[in-house]
């Protein structure tokens, strides 16, 4: 698997963001950080449609958002982008091993930077187990703008 990560937020959750990217730095993985860069307001979609694109032509990304809903849901908006709302370990490592989630979303006024940290180690780790959920993600591949 890639060592590269996309990693982007909008103001709701600057701190975990800079908590996941010093981590996976101290790991060895190479990070792209596409914002935001401070607490000022702004819009999830422009740091969601950024990553999304990045994605789609390498590696994994990290998004986030007050909710994690806003940019969960533009990044399915893009072809080959399987992004999981994830709020537990469980669901982290369920992302990656039925759904093969190339990205993870955490919500910044939902989870905390130590809780956002516990999900991407695992979701880091976890590997996709293929088989029947080949079959599942294969029926809806194609689907999604480019």
């Amino acid at each position: 698997m890639s060592k590269k990560i996309f990693l982007a937020t909008d103001h709701g959750a600057f701190e975990q963001k800079e908590a996941v990217k010093k981590f996976l730095i101290d790991e060895g993985y190479e990070v792209e950080d596409l914002g935001t860069h401070s607490t000022d307001s702004c819009h999830y979609p422009e740091y969601a449609i950024a990553l999304a694109k990045a994605v789609q032509k390498e590696g994994r990304g990290i998004l986030l958002c007050g909710s994690g809903i806003g940019v969960c849901m533009v990044a399915n908006k893009f072809k080959g982008i399987r992004a999981a709302l994830c709020h537990s370990v469980d669901l982290a490592r369920l992302s990656r091993e039925h759904n093969n989630a190339n990205v993870i979303c955490f919500g910044g006024r939902i989870s905390s930077s130590e809780e956002v940290l516990a999900m991407t180690k695992v979701w880091l780790a976890t590997e996709f187990e293929g088989g029947r959920h080949q079959t599942r993600i294969d029926m809806f591949t194609d689907l999604g703008e480019n």
